[in-house]
């Protein structure tokens, strides 16, 4: 039997904005548990400043809260975080990376040019939540399509069909997740957009700030023009980003 939940990983609250989450997918398919991005993790809850540093911290606008973790409400579904076999990262910016250092035995999946980017010491990135030195699949350019999207293969032993979908431009490497569950597409589009009403939008505020933090801009706009054309000729599909908390509460 396969199931999937969504678990809110994050908690971010800055003044005269509305409240952020880190929308992560659990993927429960025979007896083993599949993360998609963790969040923020316990050892950030338990040293938060030596972890991500108090500039960050109040950059952000970080709040930690034990029970929000991921490993926390896995445990809270009366499941065993030592199921957690594989963890699919779409990048490695640390409020989506936080919680892997809870699952030392998963293994971890993303982008060959997001690992290249992390790696070139892009400054955007911590190293505190890679410390623990998890085994990882890099995944490179491929010539599988997915509803016109190049489509790269997650490598594990799993009844669901699960993709890294390339959607540069937040970062170099920063890739969505499509997952095919009881002959439904799921679309994980991760920090391709901040908020949905992006895809409607082109003027709104938010873009502001996703402009800021992209490593690639224009790769970045590329990237959101393809996910509103999906979601006009596909309005059947889940499509959710990560931080969206109306996206997250429907």
């Amino acid at each position: 039997m396969t199931k999937a939940y969504h678990l809110n990983c994050v908690e971010i609250v800055k003044p005269f904005y509305p409240v952020v989450c880190g929308h992560c997918l659990l993927v429960q398919d025979n007896g083993k548990l599949i993360l998609v991005d963790t969040g923020i993790g316990l050892l950030d809850c338990l040293d938060p400043i030596g972890r991500i540093g108090q500039q960050m911290i109040d950059e952000v606008g970080y709040r930690f809260d034990e029970s929000r973790t991921a490993v926390r409400q896995i445990e809270k579904m009366g499941l065993s975080p030592d199921l957690v076999t594989d963890c699919i990262i779409s990048h490695l910016d640390n409020d989506h990376i936080g919680g892997l250092a809870d699952f030392l035995n998963a293994r971890v999946h993303m982008a060959a040019e997001e690992f290249a980017n992390y790696d070139s010491g892009n400054p955007r990135y911590l190293k505190t939540p890679l410390l623990h030195h998890p085994a990882i699949n890099t995944y490179e350019r491929s010539d599988l399509r997915w509803f016109g999207f190049e489509a790269r293969k997650i490598n594990m032993n799993s009844n669901v069909e699960i993709f890294l979908i390339p959607l540069f431009g937040h970062t170099f490497g920063h890739c969505g997740v499509a997952l095919k569950i009881h002959k439904k597409w799921i679309f994980y589009v991760a920090d391709a957009y901040y908020m949905r009403v992006e895809l409607t939008d082109i003027n709104h505020p938010v873009s502001e700030l996703a402009m800021a933090k992209a490593d690639d801009n224009r790769s970045r706009i590329t990237t959101l023009d393809k996910i509103r054309k999906l979601t006009n000729d596909h309005p059947e599909m889940e499509v959710f980003c990560y931080h969206d908390i109306s996206e997250f509460d429907n």
